[in-house]
């Protein structure tokens, strides 16, 4: 991408201080813009659960590719892709320069790497929606191992979304998932410099509790039941939180039992983002203490010149 302004992308598990870190960094530069870099931030009024950046602070520094798709529609990464260079190309005809933020690793290494994304086919992918309904993801994982094992170990036997992508590319296109561009497994030079905020793992899982309460106080269920009257798409339906409280709002749960659910997920996710970014050897990590404002703030500001 020619005539691209400086990028620099602040990344790590949730709950890591990312977003204060890019805005912090933002403010103190005051020509830098913030690029979200989250499959759920897409969504319109999904703002608490996601930890959407507030009206406030979008006045004081613009923020890109939030609020693309109403909650009941599905979104690309393919989709994804395009918005981000509509993004980057207005950020630089303004001369301006952008922080990337967000936990999203496939939507992260999809726009950083420029990955070539292979065709859809949407009857394809219907019927192995389907499939999983009625079979499982594991079972249709372990379909993908056995005419894809490449794809099939890059990841998790439970995470339906890429397992039916997986298997839609190959059953669409005749071709292994894997065999499209460079692929996940290639690390090749960006112009984006990535800097990674990590956490001693307990004091990460008490940041997360304590957000997920803090979330709770600010009215994410009145937000989940009120976005369950429109109905939300698959993919919608499976974002953290959102999840487990419309199994409560579906009685399937009590409104404790749910929380706990939420925090646990949480930190199970978080445990797979870490490991997904710590693959990636561009990365400059940054082991927080104390406050990830003041301790990478400085690092972010060196990197964007």
């Amino acid at each position: 991408m020619t005539d691209s302004p400086r990028r620099v992308a602040v990344i790590g598990p949730t709950a890591s201080g990312k977003s204060s870190v890019a805005m912090a960094a933002a403010e103190a530069c005051g020509d830098v813009e913030l690029i979200s870099v989250d499959s759920m931030q897409v969504y319109r009024g999904m703002d608490i659960g996601t930890a959407k950046p507030t009206s406030a602070e979008r006045t004081r520094v613009p923020h890109h590719l939030l609020d693309l798709v109403d909650p009941t529609g599905e979104f690309s990464v393919t989709e994804f892709q395009s918005a981000y260079r509509r993004a980057i190309a207005d950020i630089a005809e303004r001369g301006r320069r952008a922080i990337l933020v967000g936990g999203t690793g496939l939507y992260h290494r999809a726009v950083i790497d420029e990955l070539e994304m292979p065709g859809e086919w949407p009857e394809v992918r219907h019927r192995l929606a389907a499939e999983v309904e009625a079979l499982g993801p594991e079972l249709l994982h372990a379909r993908l191992a056995e005419i894809d094992p490449v794809a099939a170990d890059r990841m998790e036997p439970t995470n339906t979304r890429r397992i039916v992508r997986a298997l839609e590319v190959c059953e669409g296109s005749g071709h292994p998932f894997s065999s499209f561009g460079p692929g996940l497994a290639a690390y090749p030079p960006s112009p984006v410099t990535q800097i990674g905020l990590r956490w001693d793992r307990t004091v990460l899982a008490e940041r997360i509790a304590r957000r997920v309460h803090q979330m709770m106080a600010a009215g994410l269920l009145d937000e989940v039941r009120g976005l369950a009257v429109g109905g939300l798409s698959k993919t919608a339906a499976q974002a953290l939180g959102y999840k487990e409280l419309l199994a409560h709002l579906a009685g399937e749960t009590s409104l404790d039992q749910a929380v706990e659910l939420i925090c646990v997920r949480t930190r199970q996710f978080a445990v797979r983002q870490l490991r997904w970014f710590q693959r990636d050897p561009r990365i400059r990590w940054i082991d927080v203490e104390h406050d990830p404002v003041v301790e990478a703030v400085p690092i972010v500001l060196d990197a964007l010149g």
